[in-house]
């Protein structure tokens, strides 16, 4: 079978309501358009979606976007009504309704059902990827596919255009500033930093936002609109912190500027054009990686600190083949980010290296690179289990 006349359904459900469905939303829309596959996704939270990707409308049962045939996932749904495709990708921990897995084990020839798992650094994850899973009250079986960090997983998300259209936006400076211009951030070049600040609320951004205020150069800071935009605007109530305020608002040397949220093209562009980036969950953290600069992951917190282990874990990776001083640098200001300690005490030494960091970062996603795409090796496996099959 052609993987060009095969149909593929995705299901997304928006749990934290960004990073589920920006990674089904741009795998979806690559899977498209670089790969030719006729798509399904399924969205239970068209709202949450529409945030990301402002074409979205939240009452639609069905619409198309960018090739992408996109259906609201509801209790509502009549399955008996929805044709089955040939491959069936479960996104990030959801779970596919039940009359519609029963209809994908009725069919004569059962589609291929693809758990497409969260992002990991551990060791374990190299093991379980790619692996079946039978499935006990029915005749299907389940496979693991995990993205990640080395040639043994799944790759992650990069689009084939992208590098080059990062390179082309940082070697042109009217672009850069016609961004800034239409984020309202005029006088963009007279920043020594651009920071984006992308993570969940925490305890001690006080003294983070203290110690920006104190520095010796100007830093301007862009906050996303959210939990976190609101915390900003709590301990600095008498700022006119707004998506819509014309300019940013400084207190001391900082310069604060709250943005809605962007269309996913756009926040790439946001990543190029700082020099630091804040980042959360999965989505942001993979984009981050593609844009080679400095990046701080608050990875999504879990209970008795088990995110800590996964963090670790990462940063064994990460950090491998970097100088011994740099290792010490980023592991400091990471556990103190995701640990909820005081960022500001481990600041200083970050802004230091953060020339060597980036000079390391640019090697780093190359490294990356090597392992293919998530959405081609996700192709792959795909035709290579319709030939055995």
């Amino acid at each position: 079978m052609s993987i060009k006349a095969v149909h593929w359904d995705v299901f997304c459900a928006v749990i934290d309501n960004f990073g589920d469905i920006g990674i089904c939303w741009r795998l979806s829309r690559q899977l498209v358009s670089e790969h030719d596959i006729k798509l399904r996704l399924w969205v239970d939270d068209l709202i949450s979606f529409q945030k990301i990707c402002p074409q979205v409308d939240p009452k639609a049962h069905e619409q198309v976007i960018e090739g992408v045939v996109i259906c609201l996932w509801s209790a509502q749904t009549n399955w008996q009504l929805v044709t089955v495709p040939d491959v069936v990708i479960e996104a990030l921990a959801c779970t596919i309704p039940q009359p519609y897995q029963h209809r994908m084990a009725a069919k004569n020839v059962t589609p291929l059902w693809i758990n497409l798992e969260y992002l990991s650094a551990e060791p374990w994850v190299e093991g379980c990827h790619g692996l079946a899973s039978p499935q006990p009250q029915l005749a299907l079986n389940k496979y693991f596919f995990f993205p990640g960090f080395t040639a043994a997983t799944g790759g992650l998300l990069q689009e084939q255009h992208l590098a080059a259209e990062r390179d082309a936006f940082m070697g042109c400076s009217q672009q850069q500033a016609l961004f800034w211009h239409k984020l309202g951030v005029i006088e963009f070049y007279q920043y020594q930093y651009k920071i984006s600040l992308f993570a969940y609320d925490h305890s001690q951004l006080a003294d983070l936002l203290q110690c920006w205020q104190q520095s010796e150069q100007p830093i301007l800071c862009v906050v996303p609109e959210g939990a976190l935009a609101n915390q900003v605007r709590q301990l600095l109530p008498r700022l006119e912190l707004t998506a819509t305020q014309a300019e940013p608002c400084m207190v001391g040397n900082l310069a604060l500027k709250i943005i809605p949220f962007m269309p996913q093209p756009d926040y790439d562009r946001l990543l190029w054009a700082c020099d630091i980036n804040f980042v959360r969950g999965e989505d942001s953290i993979i984009r981050a990686h593609w844009a080679a600069k400095a990046f701080v992951w608050q990875i999504y917190r879990q209970e008795q600190e088990a995110h800590i282990i996964k963090l670790q874990a990462f940063l064994q990776l990460y950090c491998q083949n970097m100088p011994l001083k740099l290792q010490q640098v980023l592991q400091n200001v990471y556990l103190a980010w995701n640990s909820q300690q005081p960022l500001a005490m481990v600041w200083l030494d970050f802004i230091e290296v953060l020339p060597e960091i980036a000079e390391f970062n640019h090697k780093w996603q190359q490294q990356l690179s090597l392992n293919g795409d998530l959405a081609r090796n996700l192709v792959h496996f795909v035709e290579n289990k319709f030939i055995i099959a």
